[in-house]
């Protein structure tokens, strides 16, 4: 987490990355987040792409969350450092009807815990509510294992557009609350309405370097 300056104060920079299987709904996640649209086509994701989104704080400040999209394809996953170091949160999304993509979270899940531990907020996702009657993985089990790592548990619908703007909405809370634990003089922040006249990079982001992987950009999938 860093901060920069605007006329209305500092702005608190989060960086939050989605992790997954490809074909879970990561990028639908976040361009229904971003632009409030579905593509129903399924266009991969090509290592990673980078959105940014300002948000306005209780207390007048601003918060601005950078949003690193990657690749769920098994030949990118040593790229995954790239991507959540220094990261405050991750996403961590799996499709409800495909039980394989829930041990891949996992996965990620143990990776993460020991090459962060507990300094990043973790949020396990269960996509694709809209398929329910096609479900592999109960409700209740995926709470429990959350529960059991420290992380929160949301399901979302992206096609559905069910509990997406919740989903970043708590993520933003989480890691404003790590910060405060991080600044005990620090009074507790709370979210507010995001801002949708900010939706995207601005020139206070944080922009990715034009010289890394990171910075190359792809169509949004489901």
């Amino acid at each position: 987490m860093s901060s920069s300056r605007t006329r209305n104060g500092p702005t608190l920079n989060f960086k939050a990355v989605l992790l997954g299987e490809g074909c879970v709904g990561k990028t639908s996640l976040v361009l229904r987040y971003m632009e409030d649209r579905f593509n129903a086509q399924h266009l991969s994701t090509l290592q990673a792409s980078f959105v940014s989104r300002k948000m306005s704080l209780e207390d007048g400040r601003r918060a601005q969350l950078n949003i690193w999209d990657t690749a769920g394809q098994e030949r990118f996953h040593a790229l995954g450092p790239i991507y959540y170091r220094g990261s405050d949160g991750a996403l961590l999304v799996y499709d409800i009807t495909d039980r394989d993509s829930f041990q891949k979270v996992k996965s990620w899940v143990r990776e993460l815990r020991q090459m962060r531990g507990t300094e990043i907020a973790l949020i396990i996702v269960g996509n694709k509510t809209d398929l329910e009657e096609q479900r592999a993985v109960t409700h209740d089990e995926a709470l429990q294992y959350a529960r059991t790592v420290g992380a929160q548990y949301v399901e979302t619908s992206a096609k559905e557009n069910e509990g997406v703007a919740e989903l970043f909405e708590l993520l933003t809370q989480l890691m404003l609350e790590q910060l405060s634990q991080r600044q005990p003089d620090a009074s507790p922040l709370r979210l507010q309405n995001p801002d949708t006249d900010n939706l995207n990079n601005s020139d206070d982001s944080e922009a990715p370097d034009p010289g890394d992987p990171a910075g190359q950009r792809s169509c949004c999938g489901i």
